[in-house]
């Protein structure tokens, strides 16, 4: 699930960064502070959710998301805004959360676990919905868990590959790329969708850009605040663990 964040004051940027990064599999790909640039950027591509400020230059976040509310496919709309006089009409634009700053941690939380729940029912209906609209043979490869295998895509053909064989997987602007010991697999679903692919039991998602094998790590290397860095055995690559997983992370690996 990919998302922007529109915020024109950095400290309250950075701060929704890092809890959505710590309560949630949400990827931020884009920030602005300008509602015009939003426009813009959605002219020419897709996200899945807007952290929406109401208080930003050129266009302000009401008027954005009156536009937005009239586009076929439509973001979800989180207002993010220190200003109560507004929540009636976000919720008249089908806004699907209005969260006042200071920001509530226990409450952004919540929110969080809810968007991500409403996304993976939307998503699971619009497959639905798009399979029995594709000739056989169009849809999305995917995988059984229970078989450990998966279907990697390379070169327009599909490879039966044994989840085992794989090292780690790396979000890489709207596609992700799965790597092996020898080759490279591009992917054209986010991270996280791809990630609830793979057995839960050696897959760990460590950053929202990064899911690892963790039967492949090889060295856990200490990194800058309290963080580490993985390198992985007969693969020359060092993968994250982002600062909200590091708990986490030291729980399973027993550190």
């Amino acid at each position: 699930m990919k998302a922007i964040i529109v915020e024109d004051e950095i400290p309250a940027r950075e701060e929704l960064e890092y809890l959505i990064e710590a309560y949630s599999e949400i990827e931020v790909t884009h920030f602005f502070e300008d509602g015009l640039d939003v426009l813009k950027f959605l002219q020419e591509q897709e996200t899945d959710v807007i952290f929406l400020d109401i208080n930003i230059p050129s266009l302000n976040g009401m008027l954005l998301a009156s536009t937005i509310s009239k586009f076929t496919k439509r973001p979800y709309i989180v207002f993010t805004t220190a200003y109560k006089e507004h929540a009636a009409q976000a919720f008249e634009l089908e806004a699907f959360d209005y969260v006042l700053k200071p920001y509530d941690e226990k409450r952004l939380a919540a929110m969080l676990s809810r968007l991500e729940s409403a996304y993976k029912r939307d998503q699971t209906e619009a497959t639905i919905q798009e399979r029995s609209q594709h000739p056989r043979g169009q849809e999305v490869e995917v995988h059984a868990k229970a078989s450990n295998r998966i279907n990697l895509k390379k070169n327009e053909k599909i490879i039966v590959t044994d989840v085992n064989d794989i090292y780690y997987a790396e979000a890489s602007e709207k596609v992700t790329l799965v790597y092996t010991q020898h080759e490279v697999y591009t992917m054209h679903m986010s991270i996280s969708e791809f990630h609830v692919l793979l057995p839960e039991d050696m897959f760990y998602r460590c950053h929202r850009s990064f899911t690892v094998n963790l039967t492949k790590i090889r060295e856990i290397v200490p990194w800058f605040n309290q963080t580490y860095i993985l390198r992985l055995k007969n693969l020359n690559a060092e993968i994250p663990v982002s600062r909200s997983k590091v708990k986490e992370f030291r729980q399973i690996m027993q550190l």
